[in-house]
């Protein structure tokens, strides 16, 4: 991996930085960032000294603005249709990652931009950021970022952002529970550091459960998720970390997580 590769992948500690690094061409989701991203979550997925990731754009203008127009129309239209279905994949892949990724919004996170930062645990955005799905304006129709939508926001705030195209603040954004963190830009990367931290002071073992039942659970019928959920306390309590942390709980010490 070099500086001028699309996607970066730096790892400090228990936490692990993916970074977006074509800041000159908005940070947008060209098949070759799709990939790196892919890439870059797998290898620290196998890392088991990681305890979360940071998703973030190069520079201090933009997230991700989505597509890349640039590049469509230059394969050809099933080779397209298979470029486009690995966003969605990715989609897919971060939510079932059994490490918590926090989206660090330092821009605009506009089209598919905006699904990439939905499709992350938790963010913390700038409270100069813009969020939106400008697509009807070009014509287009935000089909992949829909999924997503349709699990974070309220259907009718998501149907008026595709079908006006206007962006929300960041702060709007916060109002309606889709931005964790809605910060000055100078104070961005200690809000970051502050999430992460402390998710990594937990048992990562206990977060990849959790996590992982929470997205499981969302789209099952109410007494499905009621008996999913208990067999997934049931794998909880069968564990050392869980043991471990009513343990120190009692002692009044500070847990020593084994992740097992």
């Amino acid at each position: 991996m070099t500086e001028s590769d699309p996607v970066l992948c730096r790892t400090d500690g228990a936490i692990a930085s993916i970074i977006i690094n074509t800041p000159e061409r908005r940070n947008s989701l060209s098949p070759e960032v799709v990939g790196g991203i892919s890439f870059a979550l797998d290898s620290v997925e196998a890392d088991s000294g990681v305890s979360a990731v940071v998703l973030t754009g190069a520079g201090d203008k933009v997230f991700c603005a989505g597509g890349d127009l640039g590049s469509m129309g230059t394969a050809g239209a099933v080779a397209q249709h298979f470029l486009r279905a690995e966003v969605g994949e990715l989609f897919a892949r971060m939510r079932k990652s059994r490490l918590p990724i926090v989206a660090r919004v330092n821009g605009h996170a506009l089209a598919g931009g905006l699904g990439l930062m939905l499709a992350c645990d938790l963010v913390v955005a700038t409270d100069d950021a813009e969020l939106g799905t400008p697509e009807i304006d070009l014509g287009l129709w935000p089909f992949m970022v829909s999924a997503v939508m349709q699990r974070d926001l309220p259907r009718k705030v998501a149907l008026e952002l595709m079908l006006t195209g206007r962006r929300m603040t960041a702060q709007e954004a916060s109002g309606w529970g889709f931005v964790n963190r809605v910060v000055a830009r100078t104070s961005l990367d200690a809000a970051v550091e502050e999430i992460t931290s402390s998710i990594a002071s937990k048992s990562p073992l206990i977060a990849a459960l959790g996590k992982r039942s929470f997205y499981r659970a969302e789209d099952m019928a109410f007494e499905d998720a009621l008996e999913y959920l208990a067999g997934m306390l049931t794998v909880c309590l069968q564990s050392d970390d869980a043991a471990e942390g009513v343990s120190a709980f009692f002692q009044k010490r500070t847990p020593d997580w084994q992740g097992r």
